[in-house]
């Protein structure tokens, strides 16, 4: 008899249809021959139909019927049917929005896994500023000894700046000159980017046995030796004080492969700490790198989930992050592991984040830290786990206190007396992959005190809780392309009764070290669906954000921006990022496609402010895709539109670091012949048909 199958009916088919008093909804017969036909009841009247929204039918002995939630039938008795396939289509009922879209949907999740932070989006050029301990502190450290100079380097773990920074790199030089200086040379993260007429700032801690010792500092080509930048500072002393310099380059070229060198011309020693270099930064806000922001900016997010997932958590309690020592002077943050097995300078503070997010006008989405780590060490709810309460507390005061305040008055001190606005807390982080089952317990607590001092803040849970109901939840998906464009369908049907939905976390895992075009596809197909859905999901942000593309920076792939010392790339999955949030809509509108098949995917928004309707096209096939679009309750339609592509030849198109704009959008204007169109959309491609109605 064959195997049964599932299947839809899609609106818009014709074929002939029965009626009748014994039938409450209409049904569809369908016209092939059948063993054992069906008896249809007594006045019922054959006639044609068409249907005219989907309809997920029954096949029941020839009968299907529309309360049925499928279609099953005879494999064998498929060729027979009678009804015709039907051409691509797009109906549009542009007067008719079924839901707002959030104003919060496209944002940013940031931690620092791939060097995302040090020597990634933070500017500082000097890898491992701070002296750590054990094996491998001075694995970004080496020693200069030009002509017969002598130099010995070492941790001293005796003597350091502050009591968060007790360590020293000691150098001990026994033989230099003005022609064979000695010292130290650090490298960056694989490379020191110089750049031609271009002003550095740099600073160190410093104490030295020869009173009034000066130090050479310069910037030094790797190929060719070549100094781009020198300059000397003068009177370090026997006691811990802070140095500041500055390097000017010349017209040399920008190159990536340079060190920064600290030299003496004498037998001396000399303890240095905190020894740091920085660029040019964005907006000269003295934290953030220029060409990544720019990337980051383009993207229009509206908001910033910080300080991360894992790096939140850290892999033990004691490696979490801990605000209370990412604030204030470098010189008082003791630094500490991320769970990435690289330790974080945390120059990307507390009040860096709150800046970043004013840099690029966003709203932080803070997570706080919520008795949870990676190694499945947990605080119990209860006593043991108010001082962690009490500090998520310090933190939002911290963030939108006044100067009245404890936390306020610390920020002022920091240098940033106004306070933050903030909406969301997010408590935790992927709190499901707790065995203990505390996070419910947990998260009634963190909720009910942060509510209590702060009614008006969204509280975000991360696992679903059954002790009070989150304002939002945050859902994460890491999925294959065959994955996302299922997913693309996920929250069509989802309940509305529940908390709002965050998808924190989300990518189709394809490409290396960033997405490709494959990845890009269905990622976009995933997005339909959080548009068409975004009154239910109203925030959503790909993760991981960064990477830097030396292999060995590496943790995760892919990542939705590389880079390395010099230069910076977004990826295609960016790109396709970047249309979407330009081309969205206020509004969702009533849109069906039809007839397109299994790899094509739709969402359309408008703006009734400015007329503009936004019709997102995903064609995942091999195959160009010519779709009839009809706008209906749209009045006159402008005789031109935009249409903006992002495609391939290939599903493996990608972009990289030597070949930043491989696959980008290209824009262009077509045609519009009225309310009934046509337009033909590429293979592999990404479409956004913006139009005036």
């Amino acid at each position: 008899m064959g195997r049964l199958l599932d299947l839809s009916l899609d609106k818009g088919l014709t074929g002939r249809g029965i009626a009748g008093d014994a039938f409450s909804e209409s049904h569809l017969l369908l016209d092939f021959p059948c063993t054992n036909p069906p008896a249809i009841p007594d006045g019922t009247v054959r006639k044609p139909f068409t249907l005219s929204s989907p309809a997920p039918l029954l096949y029941h002995g020839g009968v299907m019927n529309k309360r049925s939630s499928y279609f099953a039938f005879f494999a064998s008795l498929l060729l027979p049917l009678s009804v015709a396939a039907q051409e691509p289509s797009l109906s549009i009922q542009v007067n008719h929005p079924t839901v707002h879209v959030s104003p919060t949907l496209y944002g940013l999740m940031t931690e620092e896994i791939n060097h995302s932070y040090d020597g990634g989006v933070y500017a500082e050029l000097v890898s491992d500023r701070s002296i750590g301990f054990g094996f491998g502190a001075l694995t970004n450290w080496d020693m200069v000894a030009r002509g017969d100079s002598a130099v010995d380097i070492s941790v001293d773990e005796s003597t350091g700046p502050s009591t968060a920074q007790p360590r020293s790199l000691k150098i001990a030089v026994t033989a230099a000159s003005q022609s064979s200086p000695a010292g130290v040379e650090n490298g960056g993260y694989w490379g020191i980017a110089v750049r031609p007429n271009t002003t550095y700032t740099g600073s160190f801690w410093a104490k030295t046995d020869s009173d009034g010792l000066p130090v050479t500092i310069s910037l030094e080509n790797d190929a060719t030796g070549a100094v781009a930048a020198k300059t000397i500072v003068s009177g370090l002393t026997g006691e811990w004080k802070e140095y500041k310099y500055t390097l000017k380059t010349g017209d040399t070229p920008a190159t990536e492969n340079n060190h920064l060198i600290l030299t003496i011309s004498g037998p001396a020693t000399v303890w240095f700490d905190l020894i740091s270099l920085f660029p040019p930064t964005y907006q000269n806000d003295g934290v953030t790198r220029i060409d990544i922001m720019k990337l980051l900016a383009a993207m229009h997010p509206k908001f910033l989930r910080l300080p991360g997932g894992n790096y939140l958590e850290g892999n033990s309690i004691a490696q979490r992050f801990n605000w209370k020592e990412t604030i204030g002077p470098w010189v008082d943050r003791p630094t500490h592991e991320s769970p990435w097995r690289y330790r974080s300078s945390d120059g990307m503070g507390l009040l860096e984040f709150m800046q970043w997010c004013q840099d690029l006008h966003m709203q932080p989405v803070l997570a706080v830290y919520a008795g949870y780590s990676l190694n499945h060490q947990h605080v119990n709810p209860g006593p043991d786990l108010q001082p962690y309460v009490q500090d998520a507390l310090d933190e939002i005061q911290y963030v939108t206190g006044s100067t009245d305040t404890q936390w306020g008055a610390e920020r002022a001190k920091d240098g940033h007396p106004a306070p933050f606005p903030l909406k969301y807390i997010e408590v935790g982080n992927e709190d499901e992959f707790d065995r203990s089952g505390s996070y419910d317990g947990r998260f009634a607590q963190f909720y009910h005190a942060i509510k209590q001092a702060y009614p008006d803040l969204q509280i975000i849970a991360t696992a679903p809780v059954t002790s009070v109901t989150p304002d939002v939840l945050d859902e994460h998906y890491y999925m294959s392309a065959e994955e996302a464009y299922t997913m693309a369908h996920h929250y069509d049907d989802h309940p509305r009764t529940g908390p709002k939905i965050f998808v924190g976390e989300w990518a189709t895992r394809e490409g290396t070290p960033t997405p490709n075009l494959q990845a890009a596809l269905a990622d976009a197909a995933f997005l339909t669906g959080l548009e068409r859905n975004s009154d239910l999901v109203i925030m959503s942000s790909y993760a991981p954000l960064f990477i830097n593309v030396n292999p060995t920076a590496a943790q995760w792939v892919p990542d939705l921006i590389g880079y390395n010392a010099l230069s910076s790339y977004g990826s295609v999955s960016y790109w396709m990022q970047v249309m979407f949030s330009d081309y969205l809509g206020t509004e969702v509108v009533d849109a069906n496609l039809a007839g397109a098949g299994p790899r094509v995917f739709t969402s359309v928004t408008r703006n009734a402010t400015d007329h503009k309707l936004y019709i997102k096209i995903v064609n995942a096939t091999s195959e160009s895709k010519p779709i009839r679009i009809s706008l209906r309750g749209a009045g006159n339609v402008t005789h031109t539109a935009t249409l903006v592509t992002l495609s391939g030849k290939t599903p493996n198109a990608t972009n990289s670091i030597d070949d930043p704009r491989a696959v980008v959008p290209v824009k262009r204007t077509v045609s519009i012949s009225g309310p009934k169109f046509e337009e033909t959309f590429a293979p592999y491609s990404i479409n956004v048909l913006e139009l005036t109605y």
